[in-house]
Parts: C-alpha cells; sequence; structure tokens
C-alpha cells in the first residue's frame, strides 16, 4: 500500500538516524536510490521540489548510445550507452522502445579531416558530417551494440533512394543513413517507478519529494519541507549528492567552500503540431547536423514533433527556460532540412528546457564536453563523507547509480546481493511479447477489470502491467475537459503517485502537456480532483491554479488565453493509443 505524504513524514520523524541519505530525485538519485535499497541499506532520498523536475524531466526523450560521442573518443562511454539502451529495452518495454533514425548527408566526405583531429586531441571548429565519416561511425557503433543485441544493424541509402523514400528533403541532401536506437515516452514516470520498486524491496528505504536539505550540523542534516517550512533533523553515516546541475551549491551549503565540479549547459526543446512533418519523417527520427555542426533531432512524441535541441553555457542552473532565440534556432535549422515544410511559433504546442550536469570543462564547442559520469569524495573529508555524483546521461542511470551504490557500500564495508542489470521497472514487469501476447493479455486484462479492451488498451500504453493496480469503478467515466482521462483514474494517480502539488499531476505524472490536450478546462477539473484527494482548501486549489498557470506562460510559452482557447478542440474519450512515438492521432495517449 503507497503510504500518504503524511505518513512518509511521520516515518521520517521517527528514524533519527539512516546510513545513507542521497539529496536530489532526479533519475540518478533515485537510480543510487533503487540500488541501495536493493542491498538491503537503510536510505532515505529527499527532493527539494518534485521528483524527476530538473534535468532528467527535460531530457530529449531518446535512450541512446551517443553516436557523436565517437568524434571524441570515448568509446567506453558509447559501450557502456548501448549495453544500457538495449537493457532499458528489456528491462522498460513500457516505456521504451526501438527509434529508427535517418541521418540525411549532403556529400561524401565532409568532416572527415575535422573528425580526425578531434579523435588525437585537436579542436576543430564543428560542421556537417559527410557519408564517409557517418559510415565508419556506425560500423563500430553496431559492432559495440552487438552485446545483448536488441536492434538491427544500420543500413545506407544512395542518391536514388534517399530522394524516392524522403523527397521533403532539401534537394542537396544526397545521401541517408538508417540506424536504430531507442526512445523513452514517460521518464518522469519510470522515475516514479524506480521509486516505488525500491521502496517495496526494502521496508527501510524511504523516499520524499518537496523536501530539501537546508544545512548539515555535524553528522545532522536539517531538512525543510517547502509546502509547510517544518523542520526535521537526520543524522546519516553518509550523504550522496546527486543535485545534478545544483550539485556545487549543494555542495558549498554542506561545507562552506567553493565547489566547481559541474559546468552545465541548457537544452531546448519544441513540440511542434505540424501534419506535413509528421507525414514527411513517419516513425523515424531525423538526426542531423545543421550548417554550424551543431546536432538537431526531430521525431514523433504523442502526435505531434518534438524537436530540439540547443546546448548553451549556463552559469545557474535555477530559472532557465527555452528563449526566443532558441526558439528561432531550433526552426531555422530544421527549414535547412525541410525547406518546402512551413514552420512558424504558431504550430509550437510546448516548450522545455533543462540544464545536463556534465563535469567542468575547458571545451571550445559544448558538444565537445563529456557525457560520462564519475563518483568524487568530497575533500577535505567532514564528519560525514560527500559523495558526489558528477556527469552522466538519462541512458546509462542504471550503471551510473550501481556504480555510486558500490562506492558507498564500500565505504560502509557492505556488499552488494543483488544486481539490477536484468530487472524489470515498474510496468514493464511480466511485460507480454509480441502482438499476439500484446492481444492475449489485452483481452485477459478486460476480463479481470470489467473495463472495454480499449480502455485497457489505452492504460496499457500509459502504465505497462501495472494498469492492473487500477481498478476502473463506477466513476471511471471521461473528464469533462480532459476525455482521455476518467475520474477514477486521476483520483489514483493522486493515492498512488506521491502527488503534493497540482503540477506535479500535471506536469510530471501525466504527458498531457507533450499530446495538446493541456487546456483551461483541464486544469480546473484537475484542480478540483486534487483538492478533493488531498485537502486543500478553496483558496488552496485556487493558489494552486495559479502557481501552475504563471509556470506554464513563463516556463512553457503557453499563456492562459493559449490554453483557454484548446478548451472547446476535444476529441471522443478512451480510444486505444499509438504509443509514445505513434504517428496517429488520438487522445487515448495520456
Amino acid at each position: 500500500m503507497t503510504l500518504t505524504r503524511a505518513e512518509r513524514l511521520d516515518r521520517l520523524r521517527a528514524k533519527g538516524h539512516t546510513a545513507v541519505l542521497v539529496v536530489g530525485g532526479g533519475i540518478n538519485g533515485i537510480s543510487t536510490f533503487r540500488e541501495l535499497a536493493l542491498q538491503g541499506i537503510d536510505v532515505v532520498l529527499v527532493e527539494r521540489g518534485d521528483f524527476m523536475s530538473g534535468a532528467s524531466a527535460a531530457p530529449s526523450r531518446m535512450i541512446h548510445g551517443g553516436l557523436r560521442y565517437l568524434e571524441n573518443g570515448e568509446f567506453g562511454l558509447v559501450k557502456e550507452s548501448l549495453l544500457e539502451r538495449n537493457r532499458l529495452l528489456r528491462n522498460a518495454p513500457h516505456y521504451v522502445s526501438a527509434l529508427p533514425t535517418l541521418v540525411p548527408l549532403a556529400n561524401r566526405f565532409s568532416g572527415t579531416a575535422s573528425a580526425i583531429r578531434r579523435f588525437f586531441g585537436g579542436r576543430p571548429k564543428p560542421g556537417p558530417r559527410g557519408a564517409l565519416i557517418v559510415r565508419l561511425g556506425l560500423a563500430l557503433y553496431d559492432f559495440y551494440a552487438s552485446r545483448e543485441r536488441q536492434l538491427p544493424k544500420s543500413r545506407f541509402f544512395g542518391r536514388r533512394a534517399t530522394r524516392l523514400n524522403w523527397p521533403a528533403f532539401h534537394p542537396d541532401i544526397s545521401y541517408a543513413a538508417l540506424y536504430h536506437d531507442a526512445k523513452i515516452s514517460r521518464p518522469e514516470q519510470l522515475g516514479l517507478e524506480l521509486i516505488a520498486d525500491a521502496e517495496a524491496a526494502s521496508p527501510q528505504a524511504l523516499a520524499l519529494n518537496h523536501l530539501g536539505l537546508s544545512s548539515l550540523d555535524g553528522t545532522v542534516a536539517e531538512l525543510t519541507d517547502s509546502l509547510t517550512g517544518e523542520r526535521i533533523t537526520l543524522a546519516a553515516a553518509v550523504i550522496v549528492n546527486a543535485s545534478g546541475a545544483w550539485i556545487d551549491q549543494t555542495n558549498t551549503l554542506l561545507s562552506g567552500r567553493q565547489s566547481t565540479l559541474i559546468g552545465g549547459t541548457k537544452g531546448s526543446h519544441l513540440v511542434l503540431d505540424s501534419p506535413a512533418l509528421l507525414n514527411a519523417i513517419g516513425e523515424r527520427m531525423v538526426y542531423f547536423a545543421n550548417r554550424e555542426g551543431r546536432v538537431c533531432i526531430l521525431f514523433a512524441h504523442f502526435g505531434h514533433i518534438l524537436a530540439g535541441s540547443t546546448d548553451i553555457r549556463v552559469d545557474t542552473p535555477d530559472g532557465v527556460r527555452c528563449e526566443a532565440g532558441e526558439t528561432a534556432y531550433i526552426l531555422e535549422s530544421i527549414r535547412e532540412v525541410f525547406p518546402a515544410i512551413p514552420l512558424s511559433e504558431a504550430d509550437i504546442l510546448f516548450r522545455f528546457a533543462g540544464v545536463r550536469p556534465l563535469p567542468r570543462a575547458d571545451a571550445n564547442v559544448n558538444a565537445e564536453i563529456s557525457r560520462d559520469h564519475s563518483c568524487e569524495w568530497s575533500t577535505p573529508p567532514g564528519p560525514v563523507p560527500i559523495l558526489n555524483l558528477v556527469g552522466g546521461k538519462w541512458t546509462t542511470f542504471r550503471a551510473f547509480g550501481a556504480q555510486a551504490a558500490d562506492t558507498v557500500l564500500a565505504r560502509l564495508e557492505a556488499t552488494r546481493m543483488l544486481s539490477s542489470e536484468a530487472m524489470a521497472i515498474g510496468g514493464g514487469k511480466g511485460f507480454p511479447q509480441g502482438e499476439a501476447g500484446r492481444r492475449d493479455w489485452l483481452h485477459q486484462a478486460a476480463i479481470s477489470t470489467g473495463a472495454s479492451q480499449a480502455r485497457c488498451a489505452a492504460l496499457f500504453e500509459r502504465y505497462g502491467t501495472r494498469m492492473l493496480d487500477f481498478t476502473p469503478g463506477a466513476d471511471d467515466a471521461p473528464l469533462a475537459g480532459l476525455p482521455s482521462y476518467s475520474r477514477d483514474e486521476i483520483r489514483w494517480i493522486l493515492a498512488t503517485g506521491q502527488v503534493a502539488t497540482l503540477a506535479d499531476l500535471v506536469l510530471r505524472r501525466m504527458t498531457i502537456a507533450f499530446s495538446g490536450e493541456l487546456s483551461l478546462d483541464a486544469i480546473h477539473e484537475l484542480a478540483a480532483l486534487a483538492a478533493s484527494s488531498l485537502g486543500w482548501s478553496q483558496a488552496h486549489t485556487q493558489v494552486e491554479i495559479d502557481r501552475l498557470l504563471t509556470h506554464l506562460d513563463h516556463f512553457h510559452g503557453l499563456a492562459a488565453a493559449t490554453l483557454a482557447a484548446r478548451n472547446s478542440s476535444l476529441s471522443a474519450p478512451f480510444l486505444p493509443s499509438p504509443g509514445g512515438g505513434g504517428s496517429t492521432r488520438s487522445v487515448g495517449v495520456g
């Protein structure tokens, strides 16, 4: 049974001491928390905001090996990333799926000399890649991906085949390479499932959101509830600083000394409503270098186009958003490849940005900064040893968490008992194989839940096999402002998803901002359900609505007037969805 937030706080107050305190509820902190819980370690995770609300909520939604990292000679990182990609395809098939990736190329030899110089430590100016260097890179990529292989090998297309298959490409594009990586439809949900799995595996494990580290006095950490202002003390034998782009600020808070471990870069993305672009790329991602040599991507995501990203140095991770210049840059980059497809700011459904927690480095080009990860003990040591998780990328979160856990286990003189390498996550447990297996599973689910097969299909797309934890009741009717969800389903999310604010629900327990279903009516209806389930007063409910609307306007380019204009553009409820990367439009996607 899922604990309420009040029950979690009661447990924390009663603890007084924990072996390990993990600070930071992004994907790497959650992964470390899970790994330690699996070994039976008494571990507490705290996050000053909501779980998965920082950089972990703003990835490109790719689970990939990092083809371009080969140019920097990061072969170990690529090898590890491809192995972890293959494992996620197996362990989280409800959220991670294959992504055929197309690389448009203008000529044969561009970038070859630059790649050779970069490989040997030079710093050439970025530029487009030609067919030769991409072909060499993909040969190595295929070789590294052979361990626990889940996806097909790469293919190349000549001028005639490229023009025939992708006529919307710029006329100068003469070749194309096709390889396979993977995508993740609901990264925030996967993080929450990892927390639930960890707590189920160990009764000592406890994770709390909206609870930040405010000070450290000797071995005792003071934690502040950001919702109520209450302060709770907790002694710890080891602290893991997994605060991502905020690692330096956290270290300064803990030690009073300046820390310089992180040199983050901002990545911004757009969600575009462009049927023409969706039709041009189909189920493939287009991965290309623009005229400046910077890598750009676009692929189908919840019936629309996800496009990005920028790579801009930032001094502080606080308050970042997709700025007007970045929006123009991404749209112009797409036009370089698809010049005949009209695009404008009017096509933007949603914008988002996050700061990559990269290690501090002196690089001419931000893309050259390593995406590798490392564990570093703070020096000089204080009364409590502090382990800093530096760098990392979404794809390698399991490996990074395992590395961090092993480092902590060694300090605690404990041993690993269990590996997570082949461990299914959340709704990926007992996942049916193949179309026939899926049909049979959904047929049985309809019988056991009493819901229609179409309803079960929509729930299955959202939660995988975990949908069986939800039993539709008498109030499983569609919401008026959000017909792909029911009142019963929202109440279930509120009861099991550690929701504390309206933004938690709307932005991280649901994907309606990406699918274009987010409207003003939906916000008010969801707020009313949250108020009923969480005991909010009418005044507090209005505060939650106002805060969310301000956040959407400032950080995501969604003004209240825009949301109000969507109120009348709703479709029929409970249609089975095509999945996170599908090109079919359906409100069955959540």
